[in-house]
């Protein structure tokens, strides 16, 4: 059996792996299930049709699995799902997803989200990101694969944030992120390429010079979006292509 604390309440229909850790007066809902080594700490409330994998960790006072919070909100039976190895700390919010959208609210691998993060309803958080405490991220937002998002930063509805991006302390995100940059300021704006976090992954240098490349053909040149997208996918190169499908595909305008 899971190692539940007397005071802990796990609901009939729940399924926890043995190896699961649930501390004093958490509430597990009935349609909750939760991988091998996931540890939940005291005072979490984890409801809703909510699965969780492997080896994470959720500190106090978490509500996961929550209602949404869109007024069209019926009842409906939508989900949240948990991949592996995620830390999440004090007083965050995850909320399941909406039948207007994919149904489902998703936060991928190895996340670490800081206290007080809010991921609203059909959310897609990829792996490998930080989010520092007190980011919001609206209904719908996406976000890529190793980015950081700054303290107190709130992110729109609908919003993407391109992989390997950060975002800068306090920022109001109202437009698509491109891939790879930092942007900071009110109103935010793309400052420079990620260098930092770029070489902490092991870009190579002929990457991030590709990179800093694509970073002077969308910001530097005076060229037309259009006019990017097509210099940007004539170099070549998975970043690059990265970038001209991002680009391509952006509905709400990108961060300039």
């Amino acid at each position: 059996m899971a190692n539940i604390h007397p005071t802990a309440i796990v609901e009939a229909g729940a399924q926890l792996h043995p190896s699961v850790t649930v501390g004093a007066y958490s509430l597990i809902g009935p349609h909750v299930k939760i991988g091998a080594g996931t540890k939940v700490g005291p005072h979490c409330v984890i409801e809703g049709h909510t699965t969780i994998g492997e080896s994470n960790r959720f500190y106090q006072f978490s509500s996961i699995g929550a209602d949404n919070q869109d007024m069209k909100y019926a009842g409906e039976p939508t989900r949240l799902v948990i991949g592996d190895r995620n830390v999440v700390r004090e007083f965050c919010t995850f909320n399941i997803g909406t039948v207007q959208d994919k149904g489902v609210t998703t936060v991928g691998h190895d996340n670490w989200i800081m206290a007080y993060c809010h991921l609203a309803h059909d959310v897609v958080l990829g792996n490998h990101n930080v989010l520092a405490n007190g980011a919001t991220l609206a209904g719908h937002v996406e976000v890529g694969d190793h980015v950081t998002i700054g303290g107190l930063t709130g992110i729109l509805q609908r919003m993407r944030i391109g992989s390997q991006a950060m975002i800068g302390f306090q920022a109001h995100v109202s437009q698509d992120v491109p891939p790879f940059m930092t942007v900071d300021g009110n109103p935010l704006s793309a400052r420079a390429v990620n260098i930092v976090g770029l070489k902490r992954r092991g870009f190579s240098d002929e990457r991030i010079a590709t990179i800093r490349q694509v970073y002077k053909l969308l910001y530097r040149q005076g060229l037309t979006l259009d006019e990017a997208i097509q210099q940007i996918g004539q170099l070549g190169g998975e970043d690059a292509l990265l970038m001209r499908d991002f680009l391509a595909t952006a509905k709400r305008g990108i961060v300039r």
